[in-house]
Parts: structure tokens; sequence; C-alpha cells
């Protein structure tokens, strides 16, 4: 082997990628960062529970976010407001035991991390130490730099949420499509920009013209994580029990749904209920003697 030819170590470092590259270790932010550099898009889906968690992770999906959104889709709420601490780190604390390989992000709920750049890391290290999670979420852009900035240097990564950011749902009024008109691209675009300043590592764009969230992607060097930010951003995430077709009634338009979950169990329920009524459950191979 000459000394230009690379060894291969570096074949495989060059060829790897996020879904069959890494295999003995967790996802880390270089992993993220590297496929941004080499234009590989990325998945991310959210977990709520050890079981499923297991499920994705046996898939390939590179990460995995803890959402708040358990709140909506999990503990029965109307919005993610009313989501505690300690429900966060009971939840991650499952998804992180029932995986092996995925990058687990747990975001800080609404009241964790507001207050004070103290105050976020009080409870980032709560999700770190007693969950155990890689990295954590938090919402806003500029007014969040402070506390981005603190979390980094104190060696916990972070991942930002700028456009809509849910745990605003009573100040929106709603979930309204963000950045649309000058004024309010430009704000995303000074987001966009002041989290990357501040260290996140990488920076999801909710509910955001396809064309700006093309546009923010473009001018950041960290990856962008779309959901309702149309077909450029460096990577995709849904909550999985949209994704599944679990939930109830309508879904967001930026949702697809690749299978429909909830016929399935609803259908296995009835069975098991007819079977049940009719002495067909338990039968003989399923009794002891």
């Amino acid at each position: 082997m000459n000394a230009s030819s690379p060894s291969p170590a570096q074949n495989q470092a060059a060829t790897a990628t996020l879904y069959g590259g890494v295999t003995n270790r967790r996802i880390t932010v270089r992993d993220l960062a590297t496929a941004k550099q080499r234009g590989e898009k990325w998945s991310m889906l959210t977990a709520y529970d050890a079981l499923t968690a297991g499920v994705f992770d046996e898939a390939g999906i590179p990460v995995l976010l803890v959402g708040d959104s358990a709140g909506n889709c999990h503990l029965g709420y109307e919005t993610t407001v009313p989501v505690t601490m300690d429900q966060m780190v009971m939840l991650s604390a499952a998804v992180v035991r029932g995986t092996k390989r995925a990058m687990i992000v747990a975001d800080l709920p609404f009241g964790s991390y507001q207050e004070s750049p103290a105050q976020a890391m009080r409870n980032a290290a709560r999700l770190m130490k007693e969950a155990g999670v890689g990295a954590v979420k938090l919402e806003g852009g500029e007014r969040s730099a402070r506390s981005i900035e603190l979390l980094v240097e104190a060696g916990v990564p972070v991942m930002a949420h700028i456009g809509l950011t849910p745990q605003s749902v009573h100040a929106f009024g709603g979930y309204p499509v963000q950045g649309r008109g000058d004024e309010a691209a430009h704000q995303l675009l000074r987001d966009a920009k002041a989290v990357q300043q501040s260290g996140a590592f990488a920076v999801v764009l909710e509910a955001v013209p396809a064309e700006l969230a093309a546009q923010v992607t473009e001018q950041l060097t960290i990856p962008t994580v779309g959901i309702g930010g149309g077909p450029d951003t460096d990577a995709q995430v849904l909550v999985w029990t949209d994704m599944a077709g679990m939930t109830a009634g309508r879904v967001p338009r930026f949702v697809k749904q690749y299978a429909d979950l909830r016929t399935v169990l609803g259908d296995a329920a009835r069975a098991f209920a007819e079977d049940v009524r009719g002495g067909a459950f338990p039968a003989a191979e399923h009794s002891f003697h």
C-alpha cells in the first residue's frame, strides 16, 4: 500500500453511514455532523417506552426523541404543557433501557428551563444522570441561546427547536405555520443562527415553509431536522403514533402514515374478546395440567 492510498479504517469511515456504519456503540453528535458533511439524510422518531424504542432501535432508526409529545399521545393531556420533569425522567430511562444503538434525546418540558440557564442545567443533568440520555432538546431560538450555551459548556449536547414550538401553544393560539412573511422569516433565520452560535448540535424546524427550511439548512453547518419543514432539511422526525397510524382523528398535514396500527390493535382486541365470550380461549394448548 503506498502512502497516498487510504487505509482500511479510512475506507470504512468513508463508506460508513448512520444506518449501517455504527454497530458497536451508540450514535453520537459527531456521527450526525459527519452525516451532514456527506449529505446523508437521517430519520428520527419519538419513543416513550422500552418495548417500542427497542423495535425502532432494531429497525436502525439512528436517533430517538423522548418527546414531551408523550403528553398528547400517551398521558391523555390536550397539550405538552402539563408534562413534568419526573414524567420525562421516567419515560426517558425506559427508552434508554430498551435500546443499544440509537442516540436518545430527551425533551426538557415546559417550565423546566425557561426560568434561567441554571434551571436548565439542573434539569438537563437529571435527564443525563437519572435517565442516561445522550442529549436534551429545548424550544426557542434567541431567547434560549444563553441556556444552550451554558449546557454545552457543561458538556450537555443540545438539540434546539424553533419555528412552531408546541410549548407555546397558548401564546400562539394554536399550532399555526411559522416563518411566513419577511419579518417572520428573518426572525427564524436569526433564531437558527443563534442556536448554532450557542453550540447546539442540531435544530428542529417545525411547521415552517419548505423554502425557508431549505434556506436555513443551506446556511447552517449543523443538521436541521424537519417536521413540517419540507424535503430539504438534513433529517426528518415524526411522532411515532402519527407515523404508525395509532392517532385517532385528523393528523397534521406533514404526517405520512406508514401503517394502520389502530385498526390492527382494535381487531386483535375484538378477536380476543370474542374468543373469551365463546369459550375458544384459553384452549388446551394455553392451559397447564
